[in-house]
C-alpha cells in the first residue's frame, strides 16, 4: 500500500531517514518493518514558534517495495529544416524556454542576444568587480541566462496560475538542476550551477537545429504593413522568420527607446526602487532561529531567511530577493549608473545576508521628480527616466568605479555619514556618502519608517551592524509592452510578442519562464 503522509519534525530528525521511517510508524500506526520506503514530496520550514519545524510531505510504501517516481522527460523534434520560424530576441528564461517549447512543437526558434554565452560573461564580471571597468552589452543583466543567471537562481514563484510551474521545475532538473528543486517550497539551485544548466539548454536548442546568435544585439525591425518580417543588429545581420518574441528584460533601456522612436505602443509601468540591505548572516539565524549571535545555527537548518512589509504613508515598504548567504553585486548596464543587486551560491554559505528593500514607485511619483518638460506625466519613458536619473546620482555618490554608496542601517535613519562601514560582500566597495543626496525624500524617508518598524518585527534586526546600499533599482521593468489578452500579440503588430519581465508580464526565472511558453503556445496554435 501507499499512502501520503503529512509529518512536521525537527530539524535533526527531519534529516535522518530512519527517524522519518519511526516517525511514519507512528502516524500510520504499524511496526517500523512495515515501512519499505518513502519519497519525500514536498519539505517547507516553519521558524515561527520557538521550536523550528520542518513540514514534510511524504509518500510512504507500506508493505510493498518502494518503486521510483517517474518524472516526465520532454522530447525535442528536429526542426533543422522547419518551414516555421520564430525570432526571438533576448536568451533569458523566457528566451529559452519559448525556444524548447516551440522546437516541442516543430517551430525553428532563432535566438539572438545582445550579450556573451555565460562562460566569457563570466570574465567580464571579473573585471567589473575587480577594476570597475562595465561591459555595457555582458554584465549581470546582458547575457545567455539575463539576469538569473548570475543573479542567484531563486525559483519561487507565486504565479501557479499563469502556467505549470512543475514543468518548469522539471525541464530545469532535465537540464542538470538538483532534484530538490522540485521538493522545498522555495527552490534555489545557486549563481555556481545554473551557468551548466543554461549552457545545457543551449546546447539542446542547438542539437535541435534552433539558431543562438550571441553578440547580435537588435538596433531596428523590419516591417511590411501590420507585419515584421524581421529584424536587424549592430553587427549589420539581418534575420527573417515568421513571429518575433521580445524577451529582452527588464534593463534593455535601447529597446523601449527604440519601440518608442519607431511608434511602438508602450507604456510607463510602476516598479519599486530602493536600496539593498546587508546583515551578518549569524544575526539574521539567531533572529529567526531564536539562538544566541554568537553561536552557530543547528548544522540541520538552513542560513535563515526573511519577508518583511509595511505600509508607510499608504505606500508599502517591503524586502525583496533576500539572499541568505548571499553577495552584493553591482548589477548596472551603463558606464555612469550604479545598480546593486543580490545573489547566492547554491549552499549558501557566505557569511552576509542580504536583501532589496523598496518603495512602490507610480507615475505621480516619478513626474514630481524628473522635472524635464519632455517627460509629461503619461509619457511612457517617465518612470525609466526617473530610475535612470537615481542611478546616475548613486554612481557619483561612489565615487565611481562602481563602489557604491552606504551607511550603517542607525546612521541611514539618523541621516549622518558613517564614519566607518563594516566589513561586507560587495566586492568594488563601499563609500560612506549622504543616501538624502541620492534618493528622493518620500523613498527616503518611507524606508528610514520601514526599518524601524522592521527592528520590532524582528528583534534585532535595526542595528548599526548592518548596511543600507544603493541602489536597489531594477526590481521590474519601467515599460510595460502591451500585448492582446486573447491572441498575446502586440496590438499594433500580429505577429510580434512582448514577453517575460522585460515586457510587464513576469517578475523571476520561474514566471518568466511560463510567460515564454505561454508566448509560445499562441504561436504553435497559430502557425501549426
Amino acid at each position: 500500500m501507499q499512502k501520503k503522509i503529512q509529518l512536521r519534525l525537527k530539524p535533526e530528525h527531519a534529516s535522518d531517514p530512519q527517524s522519518i521511517k519511526q516517525s511514519l510508524s507512528d502516524s500510520i500506526g504499524c511496526p517500523i518493518d512495515y515501512i519499505k520506503g518513502f519519497h519525500l514530496l514536498k519539505r517547507s520550514l516553519d521558524a515561527r514558534g520557538k521550536s523550528v519545524l520542518f513540514n514534510l510531505s511524504l509518500l510512504a510504501y507500506i508493505n510493498e517495495p518502494i518503486q521510483p517516481l517517474e518524472r516526465q522527460k520532454i522530447l525535442f523534434r528536429d526542426v533543422q529544416n522547419a518551414s516555421k520560424k520564430t525570432i526571438i530576441v533576448g536568451a533569458g528564461p523566457a528566451g529559452l524556454f519559448a525556444a524548447l517549447k516551440l522546437i516541442e512543437a516543430g517551430i525553428k526558434p532563432i535566438i539572438i542576444e545582445r550579450g556573451k554565452d555565460v562562460r566569457k560573461r563570466r570574465r567580464d564580471l571579473a573585471m567589473l568587480n575587480k577594476t570597475g571597468i562595465i561591459n555595457e552589452e555582458s554584465n549581470y543583466c546582458f547575457g545567455e541566462g539575463g539576469a538569473g543567471t548570475y543573479s542567484d537562481g531563486k525559483l519561487y514563484t507565486r504565479s501557479n496560475k499563469r502556467g505549470d510551474i512543475q514543468r518548469i521545475l522539471n525541464l530545469f532538473i532535465q537540464f542538470g538542476a538538483p532534484e530538490d528543486i522540485s521538493i522545498d517550497a522555495h527552490p534555489h539551485i545557486g549563481t555556481n550551477k545554473l551557468p551548466g544548466i543554461i549552457t545545457a539548454m543551449r546546447e539542446q536548442i542547438l542539437g535541435s537545429g534552433g539558431e543562438v546568435h550571441f553578440e547580435e544585439k537588435l538596433i531596428d525591425f523590419i516591417v511590411e504593413n501590420r507585419s515584421i518580417k524581421g529584424v536587424k543588429t549592430h553587427t549589420g545581420s539581418s534575420f527573417f522568420a515568421d513571429d518575433v518574441i521580445l524577451a529582452t528584460g527588464h534593463s534593455a533601456s535601447d529597446v523601449f527607446e527604440l519601440l518608442h522612436q519607431n511608434n511602438i505602443l508602450i507604456e510607463s509601468k510602476p516598479f519599486a526602487l530602493g536600496v539593498r540591505i546587508e546583515h551578518p548572516q549569524s544575526l539574521i539565524d539567531s533572529i529567526q532561529y531564536h539562538c544566541r549571535f554568537d553561536k552557530a545555527r543547528d548544522i540541520h537548518l538552513p542560513p535563515a531567511s526573511y519577508s518583511l512589509v509595511e505600509q508607510v504613508d499608504g505606500k508599502g515598504v517591503f524586502s525583496f530577493c533576500m539572499c541568505p548567504g548571499g553577495i552584493i553585486a553591482p548589477a548596472s548596464t551603463r558606464k555612469n549608473e550604479l545598480v546593486v543587486n543580490g545573489w547566492s551560491p547554491s549552499k549558501r554559505n557566505n557569511p552576509y545576508a542580504n536583501s532589496g528593500m523598496v518603495v512602490s514607485i507610480e507615475q505621480k511619483d516619478a513626474f514630481a521628480y524628473v522635472n524635464d518638460p519632455k517627460f509629461s506625466i503619461d509619457h511612457p519613458l517617465l518612470l525609466m527616466e526617473f530610475q535612470k536619473q537615481i542611478e546616475e546620482k548613486a554612481f557619483v555618490a561612489g565615487g565611481g568605479l562602481f563602489q557604491a554608496p552606504a551607511l550603517r542601517m542607525t546612521d541611514f535613519c539618523k541621516k549622518t555619514i558613517s564614519s566607518s562601514l563594516p566589513d561586507n560582500s560587495y566586492l568594488p566597495g563601499l563609500n560612506p556618502a549622504d543616501l538624502n543626496a541620492v534618493l528622493p525624500t518620500f523613498v527616503y524617508e518611507r524606508l528610514s519608517s520601514g526599518f524601524k518598524a522592521f527592528g520590532k518585527k524582528m528583534k534585532g534586526y535595526y542595528t548599526e551592524d548592518a548596511i543600507v546600499v544603493a541602489t536597489e533599482s531594477r526590481t521590474s521593468s519601467p515599460v510595460k509592452i502591451p500585448r492582446d489578452p486573447s491572441t498575446l500579440n502586440h496590438p499594433q503588430f500580429e505577429n510580434l510578442y512582448p514577453c517575460g519581465e522585460g515586457a510587464g508580464f513576469a517578475g523571476g526565472i520561474v514566471s518568466a519562464a511560463m510567460d515564454g511558453e505561454r508566448i509560445a503556445d499562441a504561436i504553435i496554435q497559430k502557425r501549426l
